[in-house]
């Protein structure tokens, strides 16, 4: 994104710079070196943050190309406040990259700074020592990422030359905000929030990086609106903070519910942080939090200690001309509205770790969101090396978000062949269930989705009939749920394996739908694809809201995930077109999914 929006939203500085922009560009052929020296000349001007292959950027270039390297300079006159960061022995100098795909290494001045592997995360470097006293600094960046390496998480991207079936283009090197930001010599790193309504209370823990020092004190106001909730100041022992944050519980629901966070009133606390040596302010910076749970019992899932069935859509995350970046801020927060004008409650993220602004913008109106982990294809150590790494990355990235309320570290079995039949591969599964569960306890985990589940707070279910009649059948209310999840296979694919049997968990139906309808020139009918196909806006219509009504009144359902939101390059089940124009009005789409009475086309007034 081009735009001004601060790319890490739950820990805000005033100070701040952005290097999103015009860089120099340039590709490299695959070497022998462990690292591929620097271009002698640059051939191409490139739009920072926008992947090279997508038309955004400026270069367009879908081809295969392993390793790109970019090059800018920099002013520190920009970074003025370098100089007004009170009660500092000196100033630091921090450079963030939002995601580089997949190995990343950079230098300032031709130091060498940073170096990361892992495609959809954040990671940052203390640049000070690498910079000059006066002129401009040089900052270069080489991205490495092969694109017929299968045993990286890659999740949708294609691994053949054109898009194919349901994978879609490539994304090679920056594709999120890449900035500075000034800091003192002691600065906080990092913060977590974890809400706990039982208890009416948060817990909160800060992070701190630089110099040490043993009279250091963390202040922490939380309010909501004009209305401060606690205010409290905390000694920092050994670099950090924990605290359990006390609230005054009213007792009684109503006024519970003015605090609570869901998406009919998605409530945000929001958070002044201070980081004091001797009662001065060397650091300051803006956070939130919410008060909102999540959780299982007898078949239902719970939000805030209450039955919530989840409405949600399956949302790739893909834009036309700049592929996974999005192209702004605002088409972030028009992606949520547009959810929530559906009438869906949230959103399953597929295949993609969605920039930290969209979580943002679900915080702020409204919407819940499954975390899912970009698949690696073979079943390989270095390939579970990999993804449990970078799994271990997002869940800290994300982990105060509000609006995520289930992750998922597998899909369809992808990167896992074979469960049944191979131990080691349903291991890896239970492993990466009670590893995100020791991370992040406060949250639901689907070990893999859609079939063959093992360890798992929900058991989802992926199926593509389309026919509204099959679905009440087949998932109706006197249809038992060991019945289905034990001895019933779908897609050719077991439910649950053997040993791991229905115990009572929710059951979802995550992925269903996806019907195609490409009414409009920008995409032939035989160039497109979907589970099954709509001949007019009347059909499609009929077909969408009778299938999700369908699924909806089900009986052995806790929720459902609608395939897709938008058409995705070749894939034409959308509800939008991908430039988000909705293919049937949104009012009729969201009385289905809401339950509401609603005229069909034809039927009179």
């Amino acid at each position: 994104m081009t735009d001004d929006a601060y790319p890490r939203p739950q820990l805000r500085r005033r100070r701040w710079r952005s290097l999103n922009g015009r860089w120099r560009f340039a590709f490299a052929e695959r070497s022998s070196e462990p690292r591929p020296r620097p271009p002698t000349h640059w051939p191409h001007e490139i739009l920072v943050p926008f992947a090279p292959e997508s038309a955004r950027s400026g270069i367009g270039d879908q081809g295969f190309h392993p390793i790109c390297w970019y090059e800018r300079e920099f002013e520190l006159e920009a970074l003025a406040a370098l100089e007004a960061l009170e009660a500092a022995e000196r100033a630091r100098v921090l450079l963030h990259f939002g995601a580089v795909d997949y190995q990343a290494c950079v230098w300032v001045n031709d130091v060498l700074v940073a170096e990361h592997e892992g495609g959809h995360t954040p990671f940052s470097a203390d640049i000070t020592e690498a910079l000059t006293a006066e002129g401009p600094q040089r900052l270069r960046v080489l991205a490495i990422d092969d694109p017929a390496d299968l045993e990286k998480p890659r999740g949708k991207q294609d691994w053949r030359l054109e898009p194919h079936g349901i994978w879609y283009p490539r994304t090679t090197g920056i594709w999120q905000t890449v900035w500075l930001e000034p800091v003192g010599a002691t600065y906080l790193r990092q913060l977590r929030w974890t809400p706990n309504i039982e208890h009416w209370e948060i817990a909160f823990s800060a992070f701190l990086a630089g110099l040490e020092d043993p009279d250091l004190r963390i202040g922490v106001v939380l309010r909501v609106g004009e209305r401060i909730l606690a205010s409290d100041t905390y000694a920092v022992v050994g670099g950090e903070v924990h605290r359990r944050i006390g609230l005054s519980d009213p007792g009684i629901d109503d006024y519970r519910n003015e605090l609570l966070w869901s998406p009919e009133s998605p409530t945000l606390i929001e958070a002044h942080i201070t980081l004091l040596k001797g009662g001065l302010i060397i650091d300051e910076l803006e956070s939130y939090t919410a008060l909102r749970s999540i959780g299982a019992r007898r078949e239902k899932i719970l939000l805030n200690g209450r039955p919530y069935p989840l409405h949600l859509v399956l949302d790739q995350g893909y834009w036309p001309e700049t592929l996974m970046t999005a192209p702004s801020d605002a088409a972030l927060k028009r992606d949520v509205e547009l959810a929530r004008a559906m009438g869906f409650n949230g959103v399953r993220k597929h295949q993609k770790i969605e920039d930290p602004r969209y979580l943002y913008w679900a915080d702020v109106l409204g919407l819940l969101v499954f975390g899912e982990m970009p698949s690696a294809y073979r079943f390989t150590a270095k390939s579970i090396e990999r993804t449990l790494r970078e799994w271990t990355e997002v869940i800290e990235r994300d982990v105060s978000h509000p609006c995520i309320v289930i992750w998922v570290p597998f899909n369809e079995s992808w990167g896992v062949p074979e469960l049944p039949n191979v131990p080691p591969a349903r291991d890896a599964v239970a492993a990466f269930y009670h590893l995100t569960k020791t991370l992040d306890p406060s949250r639901l985990v689907i070990g893999n989705d859609g079939w063959e589940s093992t360890a798992t707070d929900v058991i989802g279910i992926h199926d593509y009939d389309n026919d509204p009649e099959h679905v009440r059948v087949r998932y109706g209310p006197e249809v038992k749920p060991q019945e289905v999840v034990d001895r019933r296979w779908t897609g050719g694919r077991l439910l649950t394996l053997d040993g791991y049997p229905h115990r009572g968990q929710p059951i979802m139906l995550t992925e269903f739908g996806g019907i195609a309808y490409t009414p409009r020139h920008d995409l032939n009918e035989e160039d497109s694809w979907g589970y099954s196909r709509a001949k007019s806006a009347a059909e499609y219509e009929r077909m969408c809201c009778e299938l999700i009504s369908a699924v909806r009144t089900a009986g052995l359902f806790s929720g459902y995930c609608y395939t897709q939101f938008a058409d995705t390059f070749q894939e034409a089940n959308g509800l939008l077109f991908a430039d988000r124009t909705p293919k049937l009005p949104l009012a009729s789409l969201a009385k289905a999914v809401r339950g509401e009475r609603r005229r069909m086309p034809g039927q009179p007034l």
